[in-house]
Formats: C-alpha cells, sequence, structure tokens
C-alpha cells in the first residue's frame, strides 16, 4: 500500500520539532558550592535538544562557564564535561596542603562546614581585623595556576557560546560585564575577589571586586546580546531562609546572601513588571518582556553553612556534583516541558514585596 507523501509544511513542522532549543545560562558564585552548578551543567551538556547560546556567570559561576566554553570549543560537549571535571579536579588537588580544613570533630560529626576548624576560625577573625594589604601572602591566589592549566583562553575567544563575565569596579561601584574575547585569569579572579581576603584585581588600570556585589549573576546581556529567550538560572545563594540569624557569624553570613541577591531580584522584578504592561516601549523593553526564566536549586545548599564554602575536599566536591546532577534531573522532568513556552519560575511574587 502506497504511503502518502508528507506536505512540505509539515516536514518543516517535524524538522523545527527536533532542531535544538536556544537557553541561556545564568550562573551564581558562591566559592566551593559551583560545584553543584558543575553537576548541572554536566547533565544539561548531556541533552542534545538543548544548546547553550550564552551564559552570564559570576565569581565561580564564570568559571564554571569559562572552563565549559574552553572545552566545548574543542571538542563539543564531551570536551565541555571534560574540562569541568578536570578543572573541579584540580581545584580540589590545590587544596590538599591548605591548613583550612574539616577538625577531626566536623568530620566524626558528618558536617561539611568548617565551623570547628581552628584555622579556619583564626583566618576568620584575621579577616574582620587585617586588610588583605597588611599580610604579604594575600596578593596570591591558588586558582591562578588552577585556571591557567584548566583554560585555552583562545579557544575562549572563539567559542560558539557567549561568555558574560560581570566583576564590581571598586571606584565607581558599577558592575562591569566581560565578553568572550576580553576573558583572561585576571578577569576571572577579579569577578570572584572577596575585598576581605584578596587584593583587588587591578584591569585596564582600574581595581576590581567580585562581581557578586553588582551583579550574581548580570541577566541584561543575556537579553540584549543572545537571541534565546529562556534563561535557566542555576542558583547557589539561597534567596528565602527560614528562622532570623542570631549569632554574628550567621548575621554577616545572611547579609552577604542578601547584598548579592539583590541586584539579580531587581532584574527579575524589573521582567515581570514588564510583562503587566500592555506596551512594553523600546524593543529592549519588549525583549525582556519575552524572556522566560527557569530556577535550578536545592535546599541542600540552603542546608549547609556558610563556611563550607570553602571547603574544597574531593569528597564533598562530588557530593555536590551529584546533587547537582540530581537538580537537573529534576527540573527536565518536571519542568523542561515549559522551555520555549512559559516561564517555570513565577516572578510575580517578587512584585508582591515592593
Amino acid at each position: 500500500m502506497a504511503t502518502k507523501p508528507v506536505k512540505e509544511p509539515q516536514r518543516r513542522r517535524v524538522r523545527r520539532a527536533r532542531d535544538p532549543v536556544l537557553i541561556d545560562l545564568a550562573l551564581q558564585g558562591g566559592g566551593s558550592h559551583g560545584a553543584f552548578t558543575w553537576g548541572v551543567l554536566d547533565r544539561l551538556l548531556e541533552e542534545p535538544r538543548l544548546r547553550i547560546e550564552g551564559i552570564s556567570g559570576t565569581s565561580a559561576g564564570a568559571m564554571n562557564a569559562v572552563v565549559l566554553a574552553s572545552g566545548f570549543a574543542a571538542d563539543g560537549a564531551a570536551g565541555a564535561k571534560s574540562a569541568l571535571s578536570a578543572f573541579w579536579r584540580r581545584v580540589a588537588d590545590s587544596a590538599q596542603l591548605s591548613p583550612i580544613r574539616r577538625s577531626p570533630l566536623d568530620m566524626f560529626l558528618g558536617r561539611w562546614t568548617l565551623d570547628t576548624s581552628p584555622f579556619y576560625l583564626a583566618f576568620d577573625l584575621a579577616s574582620r581585623v587585617l586588610s588583605p594589604y597588611d599580610l604579604n601572602f594575600a596578593g596570591a591566589n591558588p586558582l591562578r595556576k588552577t585556571l591557567a592549566e584548566s583554560v585555552d583562553f583562545a579557544q575562549v575567544a572563539n567559542s560558539p557560546i557567549r561568555l558574560f563575565v560581570t566583576a564590581t569596579n571598586v571606584h565607581t561601584g558599577r558592575g562591569r560585564v566581560f565578553r568572550n574575547s576580553e576573558l583572561t585569569p585576571d578577569v576571572l579572579l577579579a569577578s570572584a575577589c572577596l575585598p576581605t581576603l584578596f587584593h583587588a584585581i587591578e584591569i585596564d588600570g582600574e581595581p576590581y571586586w567580585d562581581g557578586g556585589y553588582s551583579g550574581n549573576p548580570t541577566i541584561s546581556p543575556l537579553v540584549r546580546d543572545c537571541e534565546s529567550q529562556d534563561t535557566l538560572l542555576v542558583a547557589v545563594n539561597p534567596i528565602e531562609r527560614p528562622g532570623t540569624p542570631r549569632s554574628a557569624r550567621e548575621i554577616l553570613d545572611r547579609l552577604n546572601e542578601v547584598s548579592f541577591n539583590a541586584t539579580l531580584l531587581k532584574e527579575l522584578r524589573m521582567i515581570a513588571l514588564l510583562r503587566q504592561v500592555a506596551d512594553p516601549g523600546s524593543s529592549e523593553g519588549r525583549k525582556w518582556a519575552k524572556m522566560r526564566i527557569h530556577l535550578i536549586s536545592s535546599k541542600v545548599l540552603a542546608e549547609l553553612g556558610a563556611s563550607s564554602k570553602f571547603n574544597a575536599e574531593w569528597d564533598f566536591l562530588c557530593m555536590l556534583r551529584e546533587e547537582g546532577r540530581r537538580a537537573a534531573e529534576t527540573f527536565l522532568t518536571s519542568d523542561s516541558k515549559n522551555i520555549g513556552k512559559r516561564s517555570s519560575m513565577d516572578l510575580n511574587v517578587l512584585l508582591q514585596q515592593v
């Protein structure tokens, strides 16, 4: 029995359905908790129907983004997965000789925090009373060597994935977004430069601190420079926490979370507001209004103490990677159907806080 020929419009519809869907990624920073993001990326790179167009990242999120782009330029998704794994292995190896490690008590109780580590407590106290400029060793950063071994910046400059890395200008307080051809080890170290721990990183004659103060991460370049209207936000810093911080450490940790999330929440709130007006105005306003936001996060990160962000033990990084893969799998199972159609993150909740 002869089959009916498929009409041309139907062929086009089938072909479009099989084409990869463009997505952007927004990757937060958070020290070693960035290994959670590694796990998320590791799982997303296995999805043939998703194609990453652009990545905006800050601090550890920026490092994940650049390592991924370097590996992807060399050998596609497999190269990106391999590069990320090698990078985090080097992070763990470089921390093996560090005195800032879990105490025997933390290990005995199965805690990943460094709250009872004598060296961490001394280091934390010193950072509150001494400037990094008072300490000769504070100008060094072990991540510089790790980045040099993990990233081919010439490949990053020509990578098909657009990168946007944020650092905060110390003089102006404004964020600067660095793109592929501008990325160097200094830019990445600037994006992760906590001012109480490291000297400001000088770029083009200007000093820079951690990008989290001005965008963690910055959404605007994904709107302006990319075609994709779907952004997957990989959240490392909890936006909400139950209870009121009581101890000095808890208060400072929560202050850091609030300040590092402030700019991101402002951009997400703008998207929600523009959706509610009949005419968003300019073409850029319409692009903002059309943005679809999807969230990948985990309650496990909220349960970890802030001191665990300095824990670079391989077992801890692997635990976070597996949690990241699990969170990404949960998202793909429950919400990936929304990609290309609608936001799976309820942004209207942000309007209730105004």
